[in-house]
C-alpha cells in the first residue's frame, strides 16, 4: 500500500529549510553537500518508487527503499547543524505500516527512539540530565507516536476503501448474474405457459378439425358441430392470452382451482371419443398459487395427451387436498406409451413440481392406459 504522498515532502522541505537557516544564522554547523545532497537522493527515491509501484511497492523492493531512507536520514542528519533532522526518522515506521503492517512499525518506531538515546549516549555529558535534550527526546517520541497512529489510521481507512470497491464490483456481478438467471426463469416460465395454454386448446382445435374433415361426407351435421366447437376453442384460446396480457398488466384475481378444474373439463369439447370427468375433495386454503397451478397445469397437460396422442375413450380427474399435501391423478385407458419417451409438456411439468417442493409419477405401458400422479406440499411456495 502506497504512503500518503505529501508527508514525505513536507518534512524534507521542513528540514532543508531548518538546516540552511541554521548554517546561515550560525546556529550551527551545517555541511551543505552531504545535507542538500542526501535531501535530493530522498526526493528522487521517492519519486522513482512511485513511478515504478503506483499500486504499491513489493515487499523486497519496500525493504531495500527503507533501509537506503535509513541511511540517507543518517547522513543528513549528521550534516545538519540544526539538529531537526532527526524528525526524519518517524519517517521509518510511517512508511514501513503501510508496506508492513502495524506491528512492524511499532518495533521500527522503538528501534528509532533506541538509536536517539545510543546518539546521546554517545555525545559529551550526561544528557538526561538536561532539560532540553530530554525535551527533544520526547518530543521525538511524541512524533514516532503519532506517526505510527496516523499511518495505521490512513491504512485501514484504504483497506477499508479498498473493501468496499470490491464488495461493490462483486455486488454488480452477483446482480449481473440475478438479472440473468430471473431472465431464463421468465423464459421458461412463458414456455411452459405457452405449451400449456396455447398447447391445450391447439389441440382441442385440431382433434375437432380432424373430426369435421372426417364426418363432413357421412354426417354433415356433426362436421357443423365439430367445427364450432374447434371455433369456441380458439376464442378461449384468444381469452386466455388476453387474459395473459391482463395479469402481467395488473394484480390478478385470487386462484382457486376447484372453479379452474371445473371450467377445464366443462369446456373440453365433445368430440364423440372422450369423456373427462372430474372429483375434487378437500379445502384449498393454505395451498399457495404455485402449488395449485402446477396442479392445474399438470391436468391441462394430462388431458391433452389423452385427447390428443393416447386416443383415450375416458378421462378421471381426481384432486385430493390434505392437512400436508395434495394429490392430483389423470388417468385415462388410452394407448399408453413405453418409458422414455416424454415431450416437453412432461418436462415442464416436472419442472414446475420441483420448484414447489412436490414430484411427478407416470405409470404407463403399450396398451395399458396413463396414470399421472402429481403431489405437492401444503404452501407450495417456492
Amino acid at each position: 500500500m502506497r504512503p500518503l504522498p505529501w508527508v514525505s515532502p513536507v518534512l524534507y522541505v521542513t528540514v532543508l529549510a531548518a538546516g540552511l537557516y541554521a548554517g546561515t544564522a550560525g546556529l550551527g554547523t551545517t555541511h551543505a553537500a552531504p545535507f542538500t545532497g542526501g535531501l535530493a537522493a530522498l526526493f528522487a527515491i521517492d519519486l522513482l518508487e512511485r513511478r515504478r509501484y503506483p499500486a504499491g511497492t513489493p515487499p523486497w523492493p519496500a525493504v531495500a527503499s527503507l533501509c537506503a531512507r535509513v541511511a540517507l536520514f543518517a547522513v543528513v542528519a549528521a550534516a545538519d547543524g540544526s539538529g531537526l533532522s532527526r524528525a526524519l526518522f518517524v519517517l521509518v515506521p510511517f512508511t514501513a505500516c503501510f508496506a508492513f503492517g502495524r506491528t512492524v512499525a511499532v518495533v521500527l518506531a522503538a528501534g528509532c527512539a533506541g538509536l536517539v538515546v545510543a546518539g546521546y549516549e554517545l555525545g559529551p555529558g550526561r544528557w538526561y540530565t538536561d532539560a532540553e535534550q530530554v525535551s527533544d527526546l520526547l518530543m521525538f517520541c511524541v512524533g514516532l507516536v503519532l506517526a505510527v497512529a496516523t499511518a495505521a489510521a490512513a491504512a485501514q481507512e484504504r483497506r477499508g476503501r479498498t473493501r468496499l470497491e470490491e464488495s461493490h464490483r462483486r455486488l454488480a456481478a452477483y446482480s449481473a448474474q440475478v438479472a440473468e438467471l430471473s431472465a431464463a426463469a421468465e423464459r421458461n416460465r412463458v414456455a411452459r405457459d405457452i405449451h400449456d395454454d396455447l398447447g391445450h386448446h391447439l389441440t382441442a382445435v385440431v382433434v375437432l378439425l380432424e373430426k369435421a374433415t372426417a364426418f363432413r361426407e357421412r354426417d354433415p351435421g356433426q362436421a357443423q358441430r365439430a367445427i364450432d366447437d374447434a371455433h369456441r376453442s380458439a376464442r378461449r384460446a384468444l381469452d386466455d392470452v388476453r387474459h395473459s396480457v391482463r395479469t402481467l398488466r395488473a394484480d390478478p384475481a385470487p386462484f382457486r382451482l376447484s372453479t379452474a378444474l371445473a371450467d377445464l373439463v366443462d369446456g373440453q369439447a365433445d368430440d364423440g371419443r372422450t369423456a373427462v370427468t372430474l372429483e375434487f375433495t378437500g379445502d384449498e386454503s393454505g395451498y399457495g398459487p404455485p402449488a395449485l397451478t402446477t396442479l392445474y397445469r399438470a391436468a391441462q397437460e394430462g388431458i391433452t395427451n389423452a385427447r390428443r396422442h393416447a386416443d383415450a375413450d375416458r378421462v378421471r380427474v381426481a384432486v385430493a387436498l390434505g392437512e400436508t399435501e395434495a394429490r392430483l391423478t389423470v388417468a385415462d385407458d388410452g394407448a399408453g406409451f413405453p418409458p422414455g419417451r416424454e415431450g416437453f409438456g412432461l418436462l415442464g411439468m416436472r419442472e414446475r413440481a420441483e420448484q414447489v417442493g412436490g414430484r411427478v409419477e407416470l405409470d404407463s405401458g403399450p396398451g395399458a392406459g396413463t396414470r399421472l400422479t402429481v403431489t405437492v406440499p401444503r404452501g407450495g411456495t417456492p
